[in-house]
């Protein structure tokens, strides 16, 4: 199977170092143990000649083949504010990358991009009217510059199609792994016990939502109200008549910014402040639950376990 990881200049170097690492590892396993699998022929490929991480370290690169390879993944690129990442944007090597996938639009080869190499994928135009995930914290930019993606940022791994997405930074092993285990579920399985990595299906959970809220004043005043009226509940028309502005307007906002609907920011910040409790105080849990809007414990567990795919048990140890 032909993989060839294409770089630019300025790409991250962990990222670059992570996807790597991890074919190739892929690699060695299954000839070690003899596991029938198809083994990965990687090429780190470039739109020039030469290549410099963001780091400063030089990447062998070679030219991209006129024919598509079975895999192309596309690790981030090292900008993570928005208006580093804009100047980085208009290159006009991301630009003949862009273009190199657009020639290779044809067929049935998967094209994976890990964090904000995403970006880099979505000016290609591939990927208009697909889902697809980034970095958490760039999710506001992300969904500003290309509105015709569907834009998941809760998820570290998406696949759409042909396309697969990461999160951030590190969820390039995630996405390492998930696109070996499209070939081999077992050689994965391995993979990911030799380098000790644990199953991470959401970046939602390391998300800084504070981030997201001072971009916008409407927002940030819709969190104090959120916040304040745990225990009594969601009113939308209460929390527009707080933040000065109208219940579509209020919507409006929150949808761009946050990428949900005041009632789930509202659910979500119930979740986050029962965590929280549960870590941090000798509270049980029908207390935790009354105190965060919610009828009795047992609403509280469901609820625990269906968004974070976790026990109580196992918050109050983490």
């Amino acid at each position: 199977m032909r993989v060839s990881i294409l770089v630019v200049n300025d790409c991250f170097d962990t990222g670059l170092a992570t996807v790597v690492d991890a074919f190739r590892t892929a690699n060695e396993l299954a000839q070690m143990t003899g596991m029938k699998s198809p083994r990965f022929e990687l090429e780190v490929i470039g739109v020039r000649r030469s290549v410099t991480t963001a780091n400063g370290l030089a990447v062998p690169v070679v030219a991209p083949k006129n024919s598509a390879p079975d895999l192309v993944v596309i690790p981030a690129i090292g900008y993570k504010l928005p208006d580093q990442l804009e100047k980085a944007l208009a290159r006009q090597e991301i630009k003949d990358a862009a273009e190199l996938l657009r020639k290779w639009k044809k067929g049935r080869h998967t094209i994976a991009a890990g964090c904000i190499g995403t970006f880099i994928l979505a000016e290609s135009g591939l990927l208009d009217g697909e889902k697809a995930t980034t970095t958490w914290w760039l999710t506001p930019f992300f969904r500003k510059r290309y509105p015709q993606i569907s834009l998941d940022s809760s998820k570290m791994i998406v696949q759409s199609g042909r396309f697969v997405t990461s999160g951030a930074a590190l969820s390039h092993i995630d996405l390492a792994l998930h696109l070996i285990r499209q070939k081999s579920p077992t050689l994965a399985e391995l993979v990911a016990r030799y380098l000790i990595v644990d199953e991470r299906p959401l970046q939602s959970a390391y998300a800084l939502s504070d981030h997201f809220i001072h971009s916008d004043p409407v927002v940030q005043k819709f969190e104090r109200w959120v916040r304040s009226e745990l225990k009594n509940g969601f009113f939308l028309g209460a929390a527009a008549l707080t933040v000065g502005a109208s219940k579509r307007t209020l919507a409006r906002k929150v949808q761009s910014v946050l990428g949900k609907t005041p009632l789930s920011y509202f659910q979500d910040i119930r979740v986050e402040q029962a965590v929280h409790l549960l870590k941090t105080s000798s509270k049980n849990v029908d207390e935790i639950a009354e105190e965060v809007g919610y009828a009795d414990g047992a609403t509280l567990r469901t609820l625990l376990r269906r968004r974070l795919g976790q026990g109580i048990k196992s918050i109050k140890g983490g």
